[in-house]
């Protein structure tokens, strides 16, 4: 990795985490410093965030880029996107992550770490012990976003790709919804039509 390893950045967090007293201090991640420039986003700060949330940064990137449904490259602490990314959407994205893969679901400390017991990654917590499986979140997060796609939902989207029969792609999670009559880029209100399995249909509203 370039300019940081996972190893100082580990040390770095540890010397700047609110420690595990109880006392209701409230953790908090780094707001995405955010520049656009031409047809790429770059995330400035992506190493301030990684630290933050003691995780290795290439798995906190694997995430985002599935999440975002775009493509993008780790070069010297920052992340560059393929494509305009907006500040909300990546904020999302990393208030997800910290839910899934770092959140003491029992205590809701920040203070824990990834083991491994065979395929199953655990996430156990360093303030009260307790632990949980990362795929019960996964499959809980899912459900919560097919719950929230409902016929005639409106929501404000960024259509991230053109499927190959020229509809616009907005990916969220696992879900895919198809906007027809739009382009890669486009910043728009859509209304949920229809909603089948992990697919949705939508139309464009503004």
């Amino acid at each position: 990795m370039a300019e940081h390893d996972y190893t100082s950045l580990y040390k770095r967090a540890a010397s700047v985490l609110p420690k595990s007293t109880g006392d209701g201090e409230r953790f908090q991640i780094p707001a995405p410093d955010i520049m656009q420039e031409g047809k790429t986003t770059t995330l400035r700060n992506f190493n301030d965030i990684a630290g933050a949330l003691r995780r290795d940064p290439q798995h906190i990137l694997t995430y985002l880029l599935r999440e975002l449904g775009t493509g993008g490259t780790l070069a010297e602490g920052r992340v560059i996107f393929k494509g305009r990314v907006q500040a909300p959407n990546v904020t999302e994205k990393v208030n997800l992550y910290f839910e899934t893969f770092v959140k003491c679901h029992e205590c809701g400390r920040p203070d824990s770490h990834f083991v491994k017991e065979g395929r199953t990654a655990i996430v156990v917590c360093e303030a009260c012990g307790a632990s949980r499986p990362i795929s019960a979140v996964r499959a809980k997060k899912e459900e919560t976003e097919k719950e929230k796609l409902t016929a005639g939902k409106e929501i404000d989207v960024q259509i991230q790709e053109i499927s190959k029969r020229g509809d616009g792609v907005v990916r969220m999670g696992d879900i895919i919804i198809y906007v027809p009559g739009t382009r890669a880029g486009d910043q728009i209100k859509i209304r949920i039509e229809k909603v089948s399995g992990s697919v949705a249909f939508a139309k464009r509203m503004t």
